[in-house]
Order: C-alpha cells, then sequence, then structure tokens
C-alpha cells in the first residue's frame, strides 16, 4: 500500500484509546459525543483498510499458485488475480475517500446572500446577475430556490438579496462561494465603450437546526412593514412584511415573499439562526486556524474569489486556479466544473489535516 503501516497502527493506537476512555461513566456527555463519533470514523476506516489488507493478500496467493501450476489452472487462477486487482482498485478509491471525515453540515439547505460591492448600479446588476446564476445552479441540482428578501434598484439590480436554497447537499456544493466576486465588463451605461470593474459580496450561509442554536425570544425585537417589491397588489395593502433583530448580535434579518405574517417570521426566524450558525462555525475555525492550513477562503471574506471577465468570455475561481473560456454558460447557472474543484480541494485538504494528525 502506498501508505506506511505504522500510519495505520498509529490510528489503530488511537481507535483503542478512544475505546477505552468511552468506558468511563464519568465523561462529559459532550466530550462523549465528539469522542464517539471520531471512534466510529476510525473504526470504520479501519475496516475499510483491513479489506484492502485482505485483497493484497488474496492477490499475493492467487499470484503464486498461478505460478506453481499447470498451465491451465495458471490461466484460471490469472482471471482471478485481474479480478481481485479490480476490487482492490475500487477499495482503494473507497478509503482515499474515507479518509477525509465529512462536513455534516454538507448536507445542509442554505441561504445565499448577495450584495452590490464597489460600482454602484453596475455592482448592483451583477449581484441580480449572481441571483439568477445561482438559481439556475439550484435548479439543474432539483434543489428548491426562492428569493427570502430584497432590496432593489430602479434599474432592476439589488443592493442586497437573499436566496434560500433548500435541497441535500446544498451548502457543500455552495460554501466556497463566499467571498468578493468581482466583474469586468461594460456597463450598458457607458457610452464610450470603456470596461468597468465591478464588485458584489456573497455569504453562503448553511441552514441551521433546532439544536444548533438557541434563541432567547427576550433578545429579539420584531418589527412588521409594507412589503415592497414583486409578490402582487397584498405587498402593498397589507403589513406582511417581518424584520428580526437579534439583540445581541445586532444581526437584522428580514422577510417579504409570503402574504402570511405568521410564514414571513417563520422564515426570517430560520435565516436568523442560519446567520447565527455561521458567526459560530466562523469563531470556531478562526480559534482552530493556527492548527489547519485546509482553509479555502473561510475567515477571509474580503479575498476575491472569482472574477467573471465579458470581453473576454473568461472565469476565474481564484481560490483552485481554474479558468474557463465559458462565462456565457456559467452565467446561466453551469457551475459544475468549478464547484467540482473547489470539493476536490477540499477533500484533499481534509485528507491531509487528518493524517498530519498521525504523523
Amino acid at each position: 500500500m502506498s501508505m506506511q503501516n505504522n500510519l495505520w497502527e498509529r490510528i489503530k493506537k488511537r481507535h483503542d484509546e478512544l475505546s477505552q476512555v468511552l468506558t468511563d461513566p464519568a465523561l462529559d456527555r459532550t466530550k462523549r459525543q465528539e469522542m464517539q463519533k471520531e471512534s466510529s470514523h476510525l473504526e470504520a476506516l479501519l475496516a475499510k483498510y483491513n479489506h484492502v489488507c485482505d485483497l493484497e493478500q488474496q492477490i499475493a496467493e492467487a499470484q503464486q499458485a498461478a505460478a506453481s501450476e499447470d498451465p491451465e489452472m495458471a490461466a484460471l487462477f490469472q482471471e482471478e488475480v485481474a479480478m481481485l486487482k479490480e476490487q482492490l482498485a475500487h477499495a482503494h478509491k473507497e478509503l482515499d475517500l474515507f479518509i477525509a471525515p465529512v462536513d455534516e453540515l454538507d448536507d445542509r439547505s442554505v441561504f445565499i446572500e448577495i450584495r452590490g460591492g464597489a460600482g454602484g448600479q453596475e455592482a448592483a446588476l451583477f449581484a441580480s446577475d449572481l441571483l439568477r446564476m445561482y438559481t439556475n445552479y439550484a435548479l439543474r441540482q432539483g434543489w428548491r430556490a426562492a428569493i427570502e428578501s430584497e432590496s432593489g434598484t430602479d434599474l432592476g439590480g439589488y443592493r442586497e438579496v437573499v436566496l434560500h436554497v433548500q435541497g441535500k447537499g446544498a451548502f457543500g456544493h455552495l460554501k466556497y462561494e463566499s467571498g468578493v466576486h468581482r466583474v469586468q465588463r461594460v456597463p450598458a451605461t457607458e457610452t464610450s465603450g470603456r470596461v468597468h470593474t465591478s464588485t458584489a459580496t456573497v455569504a453562503v450561509l448553511p441552514e441551521a437546526e433546532e439544536v444548533d442554536v438557541k434563541i432567547n425570544p427576550a433578545d429579539l425585537r420584531i418589527d412588521v412593514f409594507r412589503a415592497s417589491g414583486a409578490g402582487g397588489q397584498h405587498v402593498n395593502t397589507t403589513d406582511s412584511a417581518v424584520r428580526i433583530t437579534h439583540i445581541p448580535s445586532g444581526v437584522v434579518v428580514s422577510c417579504q415573499d409570503e402574504r402570511s405574517q405568521l410564514k414571513n417570521k417563520a422564515k426570517a426566524m430560520k435565516h436568523l439562526q442560519a446567520r447565527l450558525l455561521a458567526a459560530q462555525i466562523e469563531r470556531q475555525q478562526a480559534a482552530m486556524s493556527k492548527m489547519r492550513k485546509e482553509q479555502v477562503g473561510t475567515g477571509m471574506r474580503a479575498e476575491k474569489v472569482r472574477t467573471y471577465n465579458f470581453p473576454q468570455n473568461r472565469v476565474t475561481d481564484h481560490q483552485v486556479n481554474v479558468t474557463l473560456k465559458k462565462l456565457d454558460y456559467v452565467m446561466e447557472g453551469d457551475l459544475g466544473e468549478i464547484v467540482d474543484a473547489l470539493r476536490e480541494y477540499e477533500r484533499h485538504a481534509r485528507k491531509e489535516h487528518f493524517l498530519e494528525q498521525f504523523k
């Protein structure tokens, strides 16, 4: 195998240590849960490693038998060797994929917050383009996408818009969209044909579950107001929109896409929980950043993550140095190549971080 036996000996030693500690009835509940999760991962990982070792042993035995048998029997053993090697290649791949612990939040739905940055009206229009791009990508994945709240401009752009994407795996696919997105193009209002550079910021927040974030109702200020924008005549005649302020953190969210004030309140609460969970995760990651080298964009939202160059029909993701000459397709939601590259980068980084513990 490509990995040294002593690495797996250290992994087994760690698993044995955890098994011993978990027998202590006085172990703190939170600590027990963390250790049980680690122990389960190591146990499954060792099982996959042992399966690889078994296949290697079977191949060695079959090759030895083939060398000592008559030609007819040797041919049968060689067929068995070929079949076992196929199984071994698949087992190696499974083991490699399993080494990197999966982010438990990856399967969650998300809130995507898009804000126009530098560039005035052009930035707001770019925010609108990003909204369409993410909406189309979500629909390609079979997810649901709906605008949660919006603040538009006269030219059809957005100062700020929140998209709620509901679907299994949404956060795992979209989490590295967070950051500054830069666009280079000739604005519709530009008469001289000069290329302008504008920006929009994107924040991707995993949807929180009740157990993730506890909110004291006394810490909330809830305001209702008359909605504006698309949605029908009712938006201008009823105070159905809801704004919630979390006083301790200063986080403010709003929702106006439903006719019902109660439904808007429930949706706004989900968004608030997601914002607070994201802040909690960010604090944890900041505390671990000295030990973890696999961070991609996390905690560095001021960094430019992607450039969209319209004159050259080019898009470049700076996190993984991927450049595609099909910006027109990307803007219509064809994000697959970029998302796959980001996910592979993360998987490799998680694997390296895991193995670092056992060196």
